[in-house]
C-alpha cells in the first residue's frame, strides 16, 4: 500500500512538472504564425546592374558606382506577371528589393535622390514598389519590402561603414545612419500593411554603425515579420543559401536575434542557425532561401545574361521543398526580372510544373487524423502504396514532440518505417513506398500531452 501511495505521488508530480513545463514553452507571436502558414514565398531581386549587360560580381557590385543610371529603362514592365509566377509555384507572400547594393531605390524618395525620380524611364514618375505591392494584393499573395543599407557603391559604404577617417567620416556615419532612417519610414509608411520587412546582413547595431530602424518598423508596421539580424529577429536565416535546412530544425533558438555578437565560433554559430536550440527559450523560426538560377554551378539572385539553362530541375527543387518547408521552415525562392521587366518563360514554366508537383504529391491524402495523444491510427484500404507522410502539430501550444515513431500494418505485423525528432508547423517524412492496411504515430517522447493537428499519409 504504501509503495503505490509513493508511486501515485511521484507520477502525479512528475505529471505536474511536465504540464507546468510545457505551458512554459515558447510560442510563436501572430504575425510569425503567418511565416509558418504561408510556408514558401519569393524574393525578386532588381536593381540598376541588371540592365548593364555583364554578370554580376558582388565584389565589384559592392564598390563600383554604375556610371549612367538612364541604362534603367525596363519597358515592358509587368509586375502582375511576377506575382501570377510566384503564385502559380505556391508562394504565398513576395518581397521587392527596394534598394541593393548600388544604393539605387525603385521608389519615388523624397529623402534618396538616387532612384525612379532621377531617370528618363516614366518621365522620373515610375514607382515600382507601388507596382508590386498593388500586384500583390490583387492576387492575393502577401508582399515584403527587403532594404539593402549594408552597401552602397555610390555613397562608398561598405558593411554599413562610410570611407575615411577623422572627424569628417564620423559626421557623415551620422549622416548615413539618418539617411537610412528616412528611407525605411518611407517604405514602412507608404505602402499598407506589409507581410515583412528584410534588412539584408541586418541593419547592424544602432549603438555601432547601424541606424536605429526597428522602432520605425514598429511603429508603422507593427504586425508585420522584422528580420533584423543584431537586435531582433522574427526569424532567422538557416545557415546556407542551398534552400536547405539541417535535420532537426527546431523554431525555437537560445536568443531572440539571428546572429551571435561573437558569442561564439562561426561554425558552430551556423550550425545552431541550421537547426535552431530544442530548449531555447524564444521563437526564431528558420528560413531556407535559394535562387531560382542555381543550377550548373550558377547560383544568381540577379538576371544575367545567358543564365537561362541555370535554372534548377524540377527535381532539385522538390528536395530543396522536402528539406525546407518538410522540416519545419519556410522557403523563399529568388526570382529575376529581365531588363525589359519581365520575368522570363523558362522561370515561369519551372515555376509552374512546381506548384502542380507540389499539389500532385501532397494535395489530396489517402488518410487523415488529428488529436490530442501520443498514438494515432490511420486505417486504410485495400493496402495502397504510401509514399509520404505528413505530421504538423499545434504550435500555438508550442513544440511538444521531441521523438516519434511511425509504423506500417504489413501482413498483419507493426513495423517501423520511420522515426524522428523535431515536428513543429510540418514535418514531411517519406517513408516508401510501402503498402499497409494501417498506419500508426507514436510519440516516445514529449513535454507535455502532444497537440497533433494533422497526421496523414500520401
Amino acid at each position: 500500500m504504501i509503495n503505490r501511495k509513493i508511486f501515485n505521488f511521484l507520477l502525479g508530480w512528475m505529471l505536474c512538472v511536465t504540464a507546468g513545463y510545457a505551458q512554459s514553452l515558447p510560442v510563436p507571436a501572430p504575425h510569425q504564425l503567418k511565416w509558418h502558414e504561408a510556408e514558401m514565398g519569393a524574393v525578386f531581386h532588381y536593381d540598376l546592374h541588371v540592365f548593364d549587360g555583364v554578370r554580376y560580381g558582388q565584389g565589384n557590385n559592392r564598390i563600383q558606382p554604375i556610371e549612367d543610371y538612364n541604362i534603367f529603362s525596363p519597358d515592358s514592365l509587368d509586375t502582375d506577371q511576377w506575382i501570377r509566377a510566384a503564385k502559380s509555384a505556391g508562394c504565398k507572400f513576395a518581397v521587392l528589393t527596394a534598394t541593393h547594393e548600388t544604393g539605387f531605390g525603385l521608389w519615388q524618395s523624397d529623402v534618396n535622390p538616387y532612384c525612379l525620380k532621377a531617370v528618363k524611364w516614366r518621365d522620373g514618375k515610375g514607382d515600382i514598389v507601388r507596382d508590386f505591392v498593388n500586384s500583390c494584393r490583387k492576387y492575393g499573395v502577401q508582399p515584403g519590402i527587403y532594404v539593402g543599407i549594408r552597401w552602397n557603391s555610390l555613397l562608398g559604404i561598405h558593411n554599413f561603414q562610410v570611407a575615411g577617417g577623422g572627424e569628417f567620416a564620423a559626421n557623415r556615419q551620422q549622416w548615413y545612419k539618418r539617411y537610412c532612417e528616412k528611407m525605411v519610414e518611407e517604405l514602412c509608411s507608404r505602402y499598407g500593411d506589409l507581410f515583412l520587412i528584410w534588412f539584408d546582413g541586418g541593419a547592424d547595431d544602432p549603438k555601432g554603425l547601424g541606424p536605429d530602424v526597428e522602432p520605425i518598423v514598429t511603429k508603422y508596421q507593427p504586425e508585420c515579420l522584422f528580420y533584423h539580424n543584431v537586435e531582433r529577429a522574427d526569424f532567422r536565416w538557416g545557415g546556407s543559401e542551398s534552400g536547405t535546412v539541417g535535420y532537426p530544425c527546431w523554431s525555437t533558438f537560445a536568443t531572440p536575434f539571428s546572429h551571435s555578437k561573437d558569442t561564439e565560433d562561426a561554425q558552430a554559430y551556423i550550425e545552431r542557425l541550421k537547426h535552431g536550440d530544442v530548449t531555447g527559450a524564444y521563437w526564431v523560426p528558420a528560413m531556407a532561401d535559394t535562387p531560382l538560377r542555381g543550377a550548373n554551378g550558377r547560383h544568381e539572385w540577379f538576371w544575367e545574361p545567358d543564365d537561362e539553362n541555370n535554372i534548377c530541375s524540377l527535381e532539385t527543387l522538390m528536395d530543396m521543398y522536402e528539406k525546407s518547408v518538410g522540416r519545419n521552415a519556410t522557403l523563399i525562392v529568388g526570382l529575376t526580372p529581365d531588363p525589359s521587366g519581365l520575368l522570363p518563360a523558362g522561370d515561369c514554366k519551372r515555376l509552374e510544373e512546381w506548384g502542380q508537383e507540389i499539389d500532385r504529391r501532397w494535395g489530396n491524402p489517402l488518410a487523415q487524423t488529428s488529436g490530442t495523444a501520443r498514438q494515432l491510427t490511420l486505417s486504410v484500404k485495400n493496402n495502397p502504396e504510401v509514399t509520404y507522410c505528413i505530421l504538423q502539430e499545434d504550435i500555438t501550444k508550442g513544440e511538444r514532440i521531441r521523438h516519434y515513431e511511425i509504423e506500417a500494418k504489413v501482413d498483419g505485423r507493426w513495423i517501423q518505417v520511420t522515426k524522428g525528432e523535431s515536428v513543429g508547423h510540418k514535418r514531411i517524412e517519406k517513408i516508401g513506398p510501402v503498402k499497409a492496411s494501417a498506419f500508426r504515430l507514436k510519440v516516445t517522447e514529449s513535454v507535455g500531452q502532444p497537440e497533433i493537428c494533422n497526421f496523414s499519409i500520401y
